[in-house]
């Protein structure tokens, strides 16, 4: 399959899971999101991890808000991305009001004096629409968080809503794959 066999296959199967991600219900997105992020704040990963690399969620996504605020509470670094071009940078923030509405509306810091690399990180929380089993991730489609992480770490989970979880997201050769796909479900995590 060639690159822009690649584009249209994975534009179209965007299309078709954010439908059906707007489908399902509120409370289902509210208590599974609460339970991904309480998997989060008990995984191992998470305590071991000094500094930590978390998207800001936007509705739809699992919620990000309480890891952040968790973590801040905890004295952890704490680094949200930042939009700028084709890339993405993370910066740190010491408080949730550092935040903005920025790239996309998103919120993200304005102050960018302190970042990170993806190697200078000790989590990288990454989002995704939906993901498989085995660590292939279907985003936005900007490439922002391939490009950042540049290739498979150990130290990046992705999360996911177990009801988008899917076996056929196409992957061209600079998608990277995330190794620890977590959800509601522990037992469906990997």
């Amino acid at each position: 399959m060639d690159d822009e066999e690649l584009l249209q296959k994975k534009n179209r199967l965007r299309r078709e899971l954010l439908i059906k991600r707007r489908s399902l219900p509120e409370d289902y997105l509210c208590a599974a999101g609460n339970d991904i992020a309480e998997c989060l704040l008990a995984s191992s990963m998470y305590a071991e991890a000094r500094s930590i690399f978390v998207y800001v969620s936007v509705p739809g996504e699992p919620p990000t808000d309480r890891i952040i605020i968790r973590a801040l509470s905890e004295d952890r670094e704490v680094y949200v991305p930042k939009c700028s071009g084709g890339d993405m940078f993370a910066v740190r923030i010491k408080s949730p009001g550092d935040l903005r509405p920025g790239n996309m509306g998103i919120p993200e810091p304005e102050d960018i004096s302190e970042t990170k690399t993806a190697d200078e990180l000790g989590l990288i929380i990454v989002p995704c629409i939906a993901a498989s089993e085995d660590g292939r991730r279907l985003g936005h489609g900007g490439g922002y968080y391939d490009r950042f992480l540049f290739r498979e770490r150990e130290n990046a989970v992705c999360l996911c809503f177990r009801k988008m979880l899917c076996r056929d997201i196409p992957e061209g050769e600079f998608d990277v794959r995330i190794r620890h796909i977590l959800t509601e479900d522990p037992e469906k995590s990997v």
